[in-house]
């Protein structure tokens, strides 16, 4: 198998002086092979080569969820032009299928015009890697084909993310977990003698074993706000690349105008060794680089949506049913009191921590399982939107962003979101 250590990685040339290559202004393909250009491929001749994208939504191309199809297309085609044999793989979130996924965003297609394998890492049975020294987890279950290719490379978008504070280069390695492993990340207890929340100790900890060779971030679109999905898309036209994946992701945030050392698992892995974040000590080309950065608008400290009569109830959610959530209210809440009378109170809830909801509630998720007696209940992990709008309304409905057309329980069909898979 393959080491995934960031120490091994042939295109890194200096720890304490990484360098990081920004191109602008030729368009997503153009983009991406410019800042390629910049680096020194021979490593990859003969070498199985994985990109990892963020492609683990049903999201149209451009809309800064997933990363552009054609940043795909040329890293596929740069790495193949090196003497790569070259693959495309992805774990989505829970409730996605991958190929569907594929399709959405633009990627199966330009996959089969290069003939490019396009892998569900999903589909085989994970590899248990053991984190002895990990401080908020202690094993991760690894999708195989992570550890058995030669070089995986990191193909995030450039995103704000509402827990985490950003998602790029590191945290795109989180879609290399095998199924709904990833959710667990989201559930964890705090860790004691550490003020930072779970989640990002636990990336910090995934840090050690799933840092990619290479990266190469995606700002051709971004996303700002609500991300990593709710947010707004944030035209930027850039692309960021780097051997060392901390020193993308610090270039990557003072680009979107924040500092790594505001971000907790950059701050942590880099205080751990896993990465360069300080900007004086990485070797950044070209010069004037940073006139093409425009400040990201930073999701909001209150997650709380002001809705009037609508009650939220969470516990221990995660970002794929807050992002779900708020989605659905920023098009269809002011639909909602079609289907319920002006003057109720409705109750939402989300997460697997409710002991008990309120008769009547909106059960969203398949967490509030137990609870379908209590209310009305949409299954999935998360549902997409037009799901929770027929489950409200009982009239099929679709959702150009979400992709599915469903029907009520008493119709033909309902939009596929699987239950839970079972490890």
């Amino acid at each position: 198998m393959a080491s995934m250590r960031l120490t091994d990685s042939p295109f890194l040339l200096s720890r304490t002086r990484p360098s990081v290559h920004v191109t602008a202004g030729e368009g997503a393909y153009g983009n991406t092979c410019a800042a390629l250009a910049q680096m020194d491929l021979s490593p990859v001749r003969g070498k199985r080569v994985l990109l990892k994208p963020n492609a683990g939504r049903l999201a149209p191309p451009g809309a800064g969820i997933t990363t552009h199809p054609q940043v795909v297309a040329a890293a596929i085609d740069t790495f193949r032009k090196a003497g790569a044999d070259v693959a495309v793989g992805e774990s989505p979130i829970v409730g996605v299928k991958t190929q569907e996924a594929f399709d959405a965003i633009g990627i199966a297609l330009i996959a089969r015009e290069r003939d490019c394998p396009l892998i569900d890492m999903n589909a085989r049975r994970f590899v248990e890697v053991p984190l002895p020294h990990g401080l908020a987890i202690d094993s991760l279950k690894v999708c195989p084909e992570v550890l058995e290719y030669d070089l995986v490379v990191s193909l995030p978008v450039m995103k704000m993310h509402m827990h985490t504070g950003v998602t790029l280069a590191v945290k795109n390695m989180k879609g290399c977990l095998w199924r709904r492993s990833k959710i667990g990340f989201h559930m964890l207890p705090p860790v004691e003698g550490l003020d930072e929340k779970p989640i990002d100790i636990a990336i910090a900890d995934m840090s050690v074993v799933l840092r990619p060779h290479l990266s190469i971030i995606d700002g051709t679109v971004g996303m700002e706000g609500l991300g990593p999905s709710a947010g707004l898309a944030k035209p930027l036209g850039v692309i960021v690349v780097s051997a060392d994946a901390f020193a993308a992701d610090a270039i990557a945030c003072k680009l979107m105008g924040t500092n790594a050392e505001a971000i907790p698992h950059l701050r942590i892995g880099a205080q751990r060794g896993y990465g360069m974040i300080d900007l004086g000590r990485i070797a950044v080309t070209p010069e004037g680089w940073q006139e093409w950065g425009a400040a990201f608008s930073p999701p909001p400290e209150d997650l709380s949506l002001e809705f009037p009569n609508i009650n939220i109830l969470d516990k221990n959610s995660c970002s794929a049913c807050q992002s779900t959530l708020f989605l659905f209210l920023k098009r269809y809440g002011s639909r909602l009191f079609d289907y319920f009378p002006r003057d109720t109170c409705i109750c939402i809830a989300i997460g697997k921590g409710h002991v008990e909801v309120p008769d009547g509630t909106l059960c969203i998720g398949n967490c509030l399982a137990r609870h379908r007696g209590n209310g009305i209940f949409i299954r999935g992990c998360p549902p997409v939107s037009s799901q929770i709008l027929t489950a409200i309304s009982g009239e099929p409905s679709v959702d150009s962003k979400d992709g599915h057309i469903t029907t009520s329980d008493s119709g033909v069909a309902v939009a596929d979101a699987p239950d839970e898979p079972k490890e």
